[in-house]
């Protein structure tokens, strides 16, 4: 989590569950104080956070007992002094294994306190005297001693020895809301886990890839490349099945194409694996709530998780008892991704029962069809977004990625016509404009993901939207723009396919008339503006240097 992102949830948090606990630690946690209290925030609690005055944590754990939990932060100087950085190298030539006697008295006072626990940093250590395998095997026997202790054990990337010269603070800046949250685990531990289903998308999340627009062959989900976190999330979520989590997915795509990568006999799962699949261009929240109920599940059992932002929090707006969990956008994330899910999942024991639920489900459910929803407003979430669309002219100059875009999109676009970049060009050189829109938010650029193609009559041939920005309003903003040119086209050239769905519920809101044989559109633009010309607000608009014209 960003610091912006701690700040606006601490400063949002309007108090829950109150938690007050001693934080011991050596070294300066005024910053560890900060992202302790985000990460209890983020679970609904108020945390209390008592410190203590630097560099006497020594004195404190001799000392006697405060009311309330304790939590000891504690690194391998906290148990020998001699390792400490800051105090220099001592000249070590005594008994090694009087070292870790005291080492393991001091650990059993800690422990010994009747409400403390204990966090165990392996940070790197400098050598004592000359001996480095002695000094190597030193700091591997401090952190048994903590583990057999009943510390949890964190590794050395949680320790910075730059911040700990620089601010006596011994945390490493990238990882305190990490340890922030270990720290909550301990004075406020999660209820017993009750997950029962698992929910998850499909593109960019089962696989890498829009299988709409690359095709069942071309996603990526092999243990190699692009396509390895998707492969270890598929096993993962297959070893869930076999301990008897019930595994759905919900997905924004036609019924056919969803499931076809799970039936090239490629993927680490199949279609049996799954007690239900809901392919639809629907609210997703809908889609969960049904599959809950059908399944006589409470919403509290649920876990969704998706690569999107924008359906993570359509979902936690309208069920928030569900568990939203964002697929990562890099492979570092995944370890972060699949401990929640053992967290959410956990079982003591798996029964022959367990290993065949999903097979029972699915015997006695009927088929769940999609149900139809506008789903939770999420415009208050878009506004924090930040969006950005730029809007190019690419008449004249490169126009490569508007014309790939026309021919790869398949679900918002206006007639499914493939139009060759000479036909493009022939459209242009008689008067005709085409234009892009880049879209960027606070999160990172998503690249050029609209074309619009119109003639020199004010007939639009082509009008596409990536499905990777859904549900945004990208495609309203845009046509609003257009209105707030002066140039609103006559018609759109408009044709139903077997694929583009998403553009015909477009016509649908926007109160288009199409003529009988599906051949045209004709959208009222005044109609159009006092339904969708606020989503303009949504974002920054950078103005073309060149007018529609």
């Amino acid at each position: 989590m960003k610091f912006l992102e701690a700040t606006r949830l601490l400063k949002d948090f309007h108090g829950g569950k109150a938690v007050s606990f001693l934080l011991g630690a050596s070294g300066t946690t005024d910053g560890l104080v900060f992202w302790v209290r985000a990460a209890a925030a983020s679970r609904g609690y108020d945390a209390s956070v008592r410190t203590l005055p630097f560099n006497t944590l020594a004195q404190e754990i001799r000392g006697r007992a405060s009311d309330g939990s304790e939590v000891f932060v504690l690194f391998p100087w906290d148990l020998l002094p001699e390792l400490d950085w800051r105090s220099g190298v001592p000249v070590h030539d005594g008994s090694w294994e009087q070292l870790l006697d005291r080492a393991r008295d001091t650990m059993a006072t800690i422990v010994g306190r009747p409400s403390a626990s204990t966090v165990y940093v392996a940070a790197s250590t400098p050598p004592l005297g000359p001996n480095a395998d002695r000094s190597e095997g030193l700091e591997y026997a401090l952190a048994g001693i903590a583990a057999e202790a009943g510390a949890r054990i964190l590794s050395d990337r949680f320790f910075s020895l730059d911040d700990f010269f620089r601010s006596g603070s011994p945390f490493s800046t990238d990882h305190l809301w990490g340890l922030g949250n270990v720290i909550v685990d301990m004075v406020a531990p999660p209820a017993t886990p009750s997950g029962k289903l698992l929910v998850t998308d499909f593109d960019n999340t089962l696989w890498r890839g829009v299988v709409g627009e690359e095709g069942p062959e071309g996603v990526r989900q092999a243990p190699e490349g692009s396509g390895f976190t998707h492969f270890v999330y598929q096993s993962y979520l297959q070893s869930l099945v076999r301990s008897g989590v019930l595994l759905a997915g919900v997905t924004r795509n036609d019924a056919d194409l969803a499931i076809a990568p799970l039936e090239l006999g490629q993927s680490t799962l199949t279609p049996k694996d799954f007690v239900s699949v809901i392919a639809s261009y629907n609210a997703k929240s809908a889609q969960i709530r049904e599959l809950a109920q059908s399944l006589n599940l409470s919403l509290d059992a649920v876990v969704f998780v998706d690569d999107n932002p924008v359906e993570l929090a359509e979902v936690q707006a309208a069920i928030p008892q569900v568990t939203a969990l964002r697929f990562p956008e890099n492979t570092e994330g995944l370890k972060a991704l699949l401990w929640e899910l053992a967290r959410a999942f956990h079982r003591t024991e798996v029964t022959h029962e367990d290993r065949r639920r999903t097979e029972l489900y699915k015997a006695r459910q009927a088929a769940i069809l999609p149900v139809e929803s506008d789903g939770a407003d999420i415009r208050d979430f878009l506004r924090t977004l930040e969006m950005r669309l730029s809007i190019h002219d690419r008449s004249a100059g490169d126009r490569t990625r508007a014309v790939q875009l026309i021919n790869k999109t398949n679900q918002f676009n206006m007639n499914g016509i493939r139009r060759t970049d000479e036909e493009v060009r022939g459209i242009l050189n008689k008067g005709g404009r085409l234009f892009t829109a880049s879209l960027s938010d606070r999160h990172g650029g998503h690249g050029e993901v609209l074309s619009y193609l119109v003639d020199h009559e004010g007939v639009v041939r082509s009008f596409v939207l990536s499905c990777r920005v859904f549900r945004r309003g990208v495609e309203h903003a845009f046509l609003a723009w257009v209105a707030g040119q002066g140039k609103w086209p006559q018609r759109f050239e408009f044709a139903p396919t077997p694929r583009n769905e998403p553009f015909q519920r477009f016509l649908d809101d926007a109160g288009a008339t199409v003529q009988l044989d599906g051949s045209e559109a004709v959208i009222d633009p005044s109609a159009f503006l006092a339904a969708h010309g606020d989503c303009l607000d949504l974002f920054q608009i950078d103005e073309l240097t060149q007018p529609l014209d």
